[in-house]
């Protein structure tokens, strides 16, 4: 595949939070390519700091379920990086589990994992951006509450709640030119899923349901996000991106 090139990108101080695996380690390579100044945050210090090494960006180890230590890092990319002018909220962790077994302290951890550390973030590089008079958040979503998936309610409802948060940043942060928009991936073949979840059964049913019966690689999620990231899509904003293949 032959990727675009964005020329607004270079030099851009952006912000990746889970990026040491999955699709974080794609978005920071995605961005580390397009020569933007790239920091990243994730709870995985030996990953983090391998692949911070390999790209030459910054990285910062951080439980993101600890939003004071959420915020402290994020000051210190910034103060290395420059204000962000870019934010992915990636991270987030799809484990599995019944309903019947979720307590009120999984449940909140739950929601602290997957929903409440990108409220934070945003208010913590929000103001930066709105001094420089533009700025592109995006959110990662998922197909998986879309279509009605079970066995991680808890999850699936964290997941549905970005896409409210998304517009109404979306139309908060407006005047000031920032644009907030949730990119919502399907299945996506990571090291996680493959060693998890994939079977050759369950792949097989997937694409069955995908319109391009094509897996879907992290690098597919990373190209949405750069071009969301870009002043290509300088009037997109408070939209769902689905990069799923199709599913029907």
């Amino acid at each position: 595949m032959r990727f675009a090139t964005y020329p607004s990108l270079e030099d851009l101080p952006v912000v990746v939070t889970g990026g040491a695996s999955g699709i974080g380690a794609e978005l920071v390579r995605a961005f580390s390519a397009q020569r933007s100044r790239v920091g990243f945050v994730d709870l995985d210090e030996a990953r983090g700091e391998a692949l911070a090494a390999e790209l030459g960006v910054t990285f910062e180890p951080c439980d993101l379920r600890d939003i004071a230590a959420l915020k402290a890092a994020l000051a210190k990319l910034q103060a290395a990086n420059g204000p962000a002018g870019v934010l992915v909220n990636n991270a987030a962790r799809d484990d599995r589990h019944g309903w019947e077994d979720v307590t009120p302290d999984y449940y909140d951890e739950r929601i602290a994992t997957n929903l409440r550390h990108m409220f934070f973030a945003i208010q913590a590089v929000a103001p930066g951006m709105i001094a420089a008079g533009k700025g592109s958040i995006i959110n990662l979503g998922s197909t998986s509450w879309w279509q009605g998936q079970g066995g991680m309610p808890a999850y699936t409802t964290a997941k549905a709640a970005v896409h409210g948060m998304t517009r109404s940043f979306a139309r908060d942060l407006g005047p000031h030119h920032i644009r907030c928009n949730t990119v919502v991936p399907g299945w996506v073949m990571t090291e996680r899923q493959k060693a998890l979840w994939v079977t050759p059964d369950s792949l097989a049913t997937a694409l069955e349901r995908q319109c391009i019966p094509v897996a879907i690689e992290p690098a597919y999620v990373a190209q949405m996000v750069l071009f969301l990231a870009a002043d290509d899509s300088a009037l997109c904003t408070a939209q769902n991106f689905f990069v799923e293949g199709g599913i029907v």
